[in-house]
């Protein structure tokens, strides 16, 4: 028979039972853990596949905090851009770059607050030099927070918070100040195209002259000249010894490699010294040892003897 006493004594038992239950991880407000050893109260703060200390969500250092913008950068790795020549990249693969109002010598960061944010500083410690780079360019410098910040060259390196994925240069020429940083430190930029060869000249062409007018030239550019006491029929040349060497002779030019010239009378001359020459129309023609560069006429009218040739083997400006 189930008394008033013992009747009591049950419920009594039965609440300390429930009480007991409800301090066994039931409320989900708690944060203990569930049976399968996984938070329960705070879930939303566990890293979610595929977040990283980039911050997969939001770019550099934003999904991951203070703790994403001090990812230290290990071995450095150079890499090529089309646009911007070798640049300079963490070990993961991110962009390191320098702002133009930072100092290399002495080395001195003037990025700091807000603009930190968008430029995580790249910590110093446990960085090596990129292959074939010199460790000896790698320094640091110590930020306002008393933080040691990685230099190249002298020059505070960063990351860009909208950096995303690996070989992004989003912060290049952010705000005309920022820069993608090269291997020695200094602004990551593509080496200029080579210039295109130039076309190799004839042997003899004519060029335009602002006062002589259409002069003939040789291959270097070099105006040709005539000797009024030459003669041309016989073929003969007056100046010989110590006037070849302030007028020397144009070496013999096959017809095919002219241009613009007369070939009538196009004859190699043979020197009584041995020495071949050029001849237009018959006429010996040389070069001035006083014309230094392509375009000079210093010879022009020299000794009221020496004259620049025509394109039809004539003496330009010649007193009749």
């Amino acid at each position: 028979m189930v008394t008033w006493r013992s009747a009591s004594l049950a419920a009594a038992a039965a609440a300390v039972l429930a009480v007991t239950a409800t301090g066994c991880g039931q409320d989900k407000s708690s944060g203990y853990s569930s049976g399968n050893g996984q938070p329960v109260g705070n879930a939303s703060t566990a890293q979610q596949p595929g977040d990283n200390a980039y911050g997969s969500s939001g770019g550099y250092g934003q999904a991951g905090g203070a703790e994403s913008s001090a990812k230290q950068a290990g071995q450095l790795v150079v890499s090529d851009s089309k646009e911007l020549g070798k640049v300079v990249t963490d070990n993961a693969g991110f962009t390191l770059y320098r702002f133009d109002k930072d100092t290399a010598s002495p080395p001195k960061s003037n990025c700091e607050g807000d603009c930190a944010k968008a430029w995580p500083a790249v910590p110093a410690d446990g960085v090596t030099a990129a292959a074939g780079t010199d460790q000896s360019a790698l320094g640091s410098v110590t930020r306002a927070d008393g933080t040691k910040q990685l230099t190249i060259g002298g020059w505070p390196m960063y990351r860009y918070a909208k950096d995303t994925n690996p070989g992004d240069t989003n912060g290049q020429n952010v705000g005309g100040t920022w820069h993608a940083a090269a291997p020695d430190g200094k602004k990551a930029a593509a080496a200029a195209a080579a210039p295109a060869p130039a076309a190799a000249m004839p042997g003899l062409s004519v060029r335009k002259d602002p006062k002589l007018g259409d002069v003939i030239v040789d291959a270097r550019g070099m105006t040709v000249y005539r000797f009024k006491k030459d003669s041309a029929w016989p073929m003969k040349s007056a100046c010989t010894g110590a006037c070849l060497e302030k007028w020397p002779v144009v070496a013999p030019v096959d017809k095919a490699n002219t241009k613009g010239i007369a070939l009538k009378g196009f004859v190699t001359f043979d020197r009584p010294d041995g020495v071949k020459q050029q001849s237009i129309t018959c006429w010996p023609v040389y070069t001035f040892s006083g014309d230094t560069k392509p375009g000079d006429t210093n010879g022009q009218g020299v000794g009221g003897t020496w004259y620049a040739v025509s394109p039809e083997g004539k003496l330009i400006g010649a007193p009749k």
